[in-house]
């Protein structure tokens, strides 16, 4: 894919591969707060030395387009779990799951806590000047042992046989989905919340099994249970924290298809 850059007007304008807003790098050793989101964490852990030259040295790495059918499936369900918030009532999913006891979570900064870009779940780590980040789907409220319940909401499309939890949870490309939903029960843990052992992914599916098209894409919908275990995620952000206070770029994953793309050109 071929990343063309525009502006704020969608014109373009000229690529230099560098970031310009200064907030968003980290200098070594600095002591000013520096905000790290939850897809940053992600991409530490996929590749340091991606991570490393994007928050350290400023590069700005090519953008993928969004997915506005997925955005779309998103605010539709937002939506729903909203006018149950209203009324106190379960989702009519978790109704037909036998999960009524999980209602929506009523807070006056839930849309803060959904804003990824601008506020979204924030706690800083222990002592130090670092502030992770990260915008949620969703929160429900369990009323059996009033602990929060965390939810993301997914759109894909998959075989009808493989929309179970097994499937679903032991997907490789899913592992992602399952640190997202124990990074946002570490923050809220953090924020001073109580949360409850699982966590759940409402999945949207595009179904294929029709004759005609007519304008209707239909979806079929389950809820996939997540038992949460955020243990690791500690340990994970020393290391992160320790790499970004060091001034030597750390060693790339040697299955990442960035770094072996840019020394593919460098050797060209």
């Amino acid at each position: 894919m071929i990343s063309l850059k525009r502006n704020s007007k969608k014109q373009l304008v000229e690529a230099t591969g560098i970031r310009t807003r200064k907030s968003s790098i980290y200098n070594p050793g600095q002591s000013e707060n520096f905000k790290i989101s939850r897809s940053k964490f992600d991409d530490f852990l996929k590749c340091k030395k991606c991570f490393y030259l994007d928050r350290v040295k400023g590069f700005e790495s090519p953008q993928i387009p969004q997915f506005k059918l997925n955005e779309l499936t998103d605010k539709l369900f937002k939506k729903e779990f909203d006018l149950c918030r209203e009324k106190r009532i379960p989702h009519r999913l978790f109704k037909n799951n036998n999960l009524e006891h999980l209602i929506p979570f009523k807070h006056k900064d839930l849309e803060k806590w959904r804003d990824s870009l601008h506020y979204g779940l924030m706690a800083k780590y222990k002592t130090t000047n670092i502030i992770l980040t990260g915008g949620v789907d969703d929160v429900l409220i369990n009323k059996k042992n009033d602990k929060l319940v965390v939810v993301d909401y997914k759109s894909q499309v998959k075989k009808k046989e493989e929309l179970n939890t097994k499937s679903y949870l032991e997907d490789v490309y899913h592992q992602g989905y399952k640190t997202q939903l124990e990074f946002y029960s570490f923050l809220f843990k953090e924020m001073g919340f109580e949360v409850d052992q699982f966590g759940y992914f409402i999945v949207c599916n595009g179904s294929d099994e029709t004759n005609e098209f007519n304008g209707i894409m239909k979806f079929d919908e389950l809820i996939i249970p997540y038992e949460l275990d955020d243990s690791w995620i500690p340990k994970k952000i020393d290391e992160m924290i320790k790499i970004i206070n060091s001034k030597k770029i750390p060693s790339s994953n040697e299955s990442c298809m960035n770094c072996a793309y840019a020394r593919q050109r460098n050797e060209l």
